[in-house]
């Protein structure tokens, strides 16, 4: 696959996501609410750390790649 063609696919991607960010929120409203995301809240600071959810899109983003671009 051409470089090309590879941004093409990815801005496609990303207006895909776009969209759905927003015009269908409740599609991605669990993104950072799975158990094992760390949120930490003080007073004056806010750390978040959404470890589960960056791996189940990783697992996710791996099956779909492997489905698409496998030779």
């Amino acid at each position: 696959m051409t470089t090309g063609k590879m941004i093409i696919i990815l801005g496609i991607a990303i207006a895909i996501m776009g969209l759905v960010i927003s015009y269908a929120p409740w599609l991605v409203n669990w993104f950072g609410k799975l158990p094992g995301d760390i949120r930490i809240q003080n007073e004056k600071s806010f750390v978040f750390i959404p470890l589960v959810s960056m791996l189940i899109m990783s697992i996710i983003l791996t099956v779909v790649i492997n489905l698409f671009f496998r030779r």
